[in-house]
């Protein structure tokens, strides 16, 4: 018997649908899965005591996903390269984006899709000759939908 709380956050796996599971989506560390419920501040004509605070929609940071820097033949890079260095004459790619957290025995024990997603920024981090460090990308994902699955 094992227990999933409080679960690690350093064993986890990026799935995109549409480019099947490759090595290539091996990222080194996953940030912006959060959602905030917008509301909309009302004042009551005669009522001075409080401000009624209404529910409007739900505002969804970007999915960053940063890793090292892949090859040209990479699924992701040329996705990535399509949408944003192409000239928006074709219609943008979406696909479906899942995260799991995984526990020790490579079971997902938590999950979210991230659906109709796509590459809003991609961004190479710095290259300095005084650091032995890998050279990372950075890759930024809009989505329309984020679901809690497991």
């Amino acid at each position: 018997m094992f227990s999933d709380y409080p679960p690690s956050s350093f064993y986890f796996k990026v799935v995109f649908t549409l480019t099947g599971n490759f090595v290539d989506t091996s990222f080194q560390d996953v940030s912006g899965i959060s959602g905030e419920l917008n509301v909309e501040e009302v004042e009551e004509g005669g009522e001075n005591r409080f401000v009624y605070r209404l529910p409007k929609r739900v505002k969804h940071a970007n999915l960053v996903l940063k890793r090292g820097i892949a090859g040209m033949s990479s699924p992701l890079v040329l996705w990535c390269k399509s949408v944003i260095e192409g000239d928006l004459s074709l219609s943008v790619e979406t696909m479906p984006v899942t995260v799991y957290l995984m526990n020790e025995y490579q079971v997902p024990i938590r999950g979210w899709i991230f659906g109709n997603a796509y590459p809003v920024k991609w961004e190479v981090g710095e290259f300095n000759s005084t650091k032995n460090e890998v050279a990372l990308e950075t890759i930024e994902l809009s989505y329309s939908t984020l679901n809690r699955i497991v």
